[in-house]
């Protein structure tokens, strides 16, 4: 038996389609961390994967987010931003290459 499809159906389908696809959407986060009296601040953060961390250097000297296991390297010059995207879930020890006493951690979960 063939059935015939109106137009409302389509849009009943259509409707269906559109909320399934937005209800899996996941937002991500910008978490800042400055970078002030040659520390981190926070040092020490939790975030999700696909969050963004933004590092803001309010010091008076260049200073690196480098993490432990090689997975980003960021040089942040003085009064300015620099980002990375969570990709993995873990936890990342990172640290200033030029002050290495600067250390942070993020925990990242899914």
């Amino acid at each position: 038996m063939l059935r015939t499809v109106t137009h409302a159906t389509w849009r009943q389908m259509l409707g269906a389609l559109i909320l399934v696809v937005t209800t899996g959407v996941v937002r991500a986060d910008t978490i800042q961390v400055k970078m002030e009296k040659l520390g981190f601040v926070p040092a020490e953060i939790t975030a999700h994967v696909g969050d963004t961390i933004e590092w803001v250097n309010y010091d008076f000297v260049a200073h690196t987010a480098t993490a432990h296991d090689g997975s980003w390297d960021v040089l942040i010059p003085v009064n300015a931003k620099k980002t990375v995207v969570l990709k993995t879930e873990g936890t990342v020890d990172y640290y200033c290459k030029f002050h290495p006493n600067m250390t942070g951690r993020i925990s990242v979960s899914k």
